[in-house]
């Protein structure tokens, strides 16, 4: 089992083309001003069988995928299941790519977790700074690193290493009155969406980037 907050298809601003995007649940890292404050609690979520995992990704191949994104949470804490999951994703397929986001550094990693990172082909590292904002494409702070893994990590990644955009891609969902922001949104993106949004008359209950 992996416990998971939540998953979307198609994603388009974490990572290259259409993704299946999978947050898992629990991170203890938590970083000030992260904007899934939601996935921190390690009992959050759901737990969801790995099986029924690995067919959530044949379906999105299925209909197009050409890679799948997983985030957080931190990623890592799960590595056992995670590995198994990855080991199925890789069954399914052909040339669609792995980007694993995690907080760790690569030296904090034990073994079972340099073991997911081999299985993917690209991972972004590195703790989210809020004081260290940056325009690098798929981060959050300028600490980040983007480094490819693989043969295939290399080819869709190697040109996004140190690319740097104006407008950072954004998606907006809305699922049964909850509003989910998919991406990494600029210093004060949210602020500025929360306060246009509420001068047409739309008020949230909660954010998940604030306690």
């Amino acid at each position: 089992m992996l416990r998971v907050s939540r998953a979307h298809f198609p994603v388009t601003s974490l990572g290259p083309g259409r993704r299946l995007g999978l947050w898992l649940q629990g991170c203890p890292l938590a970083c000030a001003g992260c904007m899934s404050r939601d996935t921190w609690a390690m009992e959050g979520g759901r737990a969801v069988a790995i099986g029924d995992l690995v067919e959530l990704w044949r379906d999105a191949v299925r209909d197009g995928a050409e890679g799948l994104t997983i985030s957080g949470g931190e990623p890592l804490v799960q590595s056992g299941p995670l590995l198994e999951f990855l080991e199925g994703v890789r069954e399914v397929g052909a040339g669609q790519d792995v980007l694993l986001y995690t907080g760790f550094e690569p030296d904090e990693l034990d073994q079972h977790q340099r073991a997911v990172v081999d299985r993917v082909d690209a991972v972004i590292t590195g703790r989210y700074r809020a004081g260290e904002p940056t325009s690098l494409v798929w981060r959050g702070s300028a600490n980040q690193r983007l480094t490819p893994v693989t043969a295939l990590g290399r080819a869709r990644y190697a040109a996004c290493v140190d690319l740097a955009v104006e407008n950072p891609p954004m998606q907006v969902s809305a699922d049964g009155g909850r509003l989910f922001v998919i991406g990494v949104p600029p210093a004060g993106a949210l602020s500025r969406m929360e306060r246009a949004l509420r001068d047409r008359g739309i008020v949230f209950e909660g954010v998940a980037w604030r306690p």
